[in-house]
């Protein structure tokens, strides 16, 4: 079961992967998000730009309730409408991004959600796993679900598939 998906859009240019996996089913072991990427664009991330030209590459029911803003970046539309980003620009110089994923860290997620897997998975599944420290701080710091409580915080958790809103 392998299906061909040919990108076009801002970022990339007949990028081709395949899926090999069925959609949310067979992710490794210890990479157990909360949310789905349908879930995360309904509650609002990114301040709703992220991948507002990539309609055609995921479901289009991922964007039925999306919060998204094609024209800029609006932190209103985040779930704890807070600005949590960092500029694209600040991942590139990190090296934080994989060539075949240019947006970073949740385009990778939805492929992977999708059924693609590459050579990035590994590095990617420990990043997400990284972000445990910053649960730990939101559940050193705030009473359960005191979701005003370290609200950028808890966005910035909200956009690495952890649900923060039930710590």
């Amino acid at each position: 079961m392998k299906k061909k998906v040919v990108v076009n859009d801002l970022m990339q240019k007949n990028y081709v992967y395949y899926l090999t996996e069925p959609v949310g089913k067979n992710f490794h072991p210890e990479f157990k998000p909360e949310l789905s990427p349908k879930q995360m664009l309904e509650l609002g991330v990114f301040g709703g730009k992220y991948m507002t030209d990539c309609k055609k590459e995921f479901p289009k029911d991922w964007y039925a309730k999306a919060k998204l803003c094609h024209e800029f970046h609006d932190p209103k539309l985040n779930f704890f409408e807070i600005n949590a980003s960092q500029p694209l620009s600040v991942w590139q110089k990190k090296d934080w991004i994989y060539h075949e994923d240019p947006r970073g860290w949740f385009q990778w997620y939805c492929r992977y959600y999708m059924g693609r897997r590459c050579d990035d998975d590994e590095r990617q599944i420990k990043r997400w796993k990284a972000i445990v420290r910053h649960i730990a701080q939101i559940k050193k710091n705030c009473s359960p679900r005191e979701l005003v409580c370290r609200r950028k915080q808890r966005q910035a958790v909200l956009h690495w598939a952890y649900d923060s809103r039930k710590i």
